[in-house]
């Protein structure tokens, strides 16, 4: 265990087996219009590779798994409703969906998908909260979430942009504290006003950072895969980001930790 907590990106995939606690981000997906051309981006990109979710006998409409050395790291799923935005979605792990989902409403969130079965894998839901930058809630059985996260090309970050940055705080400070503020807690979920980065006019959102060893060698295969650069790349507290998007408008980040190598505490 101890190795594990020797990356320059904080814990490694086997202190994950067993599931995540309340409030950690454990999973991540993309809707997109091209599935084909996704596994093209991000396979060339991040070096994944894809296959139909580990639950034998259910149809999960299309989607696929992405897989980073033999673990999943993200999904990709067909958009059903072209109307539907094409979005790169962080869902925060909850022992009971449907409890979580009701507190939400309480404080002021909403539900924008209703708690549903996933086939055998666990329970997923949407919900936004009172700026209304949605986000997802995973209530795993057969798959916890992340087999390995805070590795190259695997989830490392999530940042809220948002206009009150004391109202969102105080919104998951209640909703997730253990997993923020809590003894030891280790977040990797910030919180930023979307003008840092965007446009004042851009409405709150998620943005999901992947990990690399470096952004803008990162930033330059994006942008030869089709993709393009919306902001970046530009320091922030948890190391160097570009704020991007694929050859099909999903936007999400590439993260290099500033001063850390992945693997070796940093001195």
């Amino acid at each position: 265990m101890a190795e594990n907590r020797a990356s320059g990106y904080g814990e490694g995939a086997a202190a994950h087996t067993g599931g995540y606690g309340e409030g950690v981000p454990c999973w991540v997906d993309a809707q997109l219009p091209d599935l084909d051309a996704g596994k093209r981006f991000y396979g060339e990109l991040f070096g994944w590779t894809f296959d139909v979710p580990d639950d034998p006998g259910v149809d999960h409409g299309g989607s696929l798994w992405a897989w980073k050395d033999g673990r999943p790291v993200a999904a990709l799923a067909p958009k059903s409703d072209g109307r539907m935005p094409t979005v790169w979605t962080v869902y925060f792990a909850t022992p009971d969906i449907r409890r979580t989902a009701g507190r939400i409403v309480a404080v002021g969130g909403q539900v924008v998908m209703a708690p549903f079965p996933v086939g055998r894998l666990g329970a997923a839901a949407l919900v936004a909260d009172p700026e209304g930058a949605v986000f997802g809630l995973w209530q795993g059985e057969r798959h916890p979430g992340f087999g390995v996260r805070h590795t190259p090309s695997t989830f490392v970050w999530a940042e809220l942009y948002a206009r009150d940055i004391d109202a969102v705080n105080s919104f998951y400070g209640g909703l997730f504290h253990e997993a923020l503020f809590g003894e030891g807690a280790r977040p990797d979920f910030g919180r930023a006003p979307v003008s840092d980065v965007f446009p004042a006019e851009m409405p709150p959102h998620f943005v999901v950072h992947f990990g690399v060893e470096d952004c803008a060698v990162a930033v330059r295969a994006v942008v030869r895969l089709g993709g393009r650069v919306q902001a970046g790349p530009f320091a922030t507290s948890y190391g160097i980001a570009a704020v991007v998007s694929d050859n099909q408008g999903a936007s999400f980040a590439l993260l290099q930790r500033e001063n850390r190598r992945f693997g070796v505490e940093p001195a």
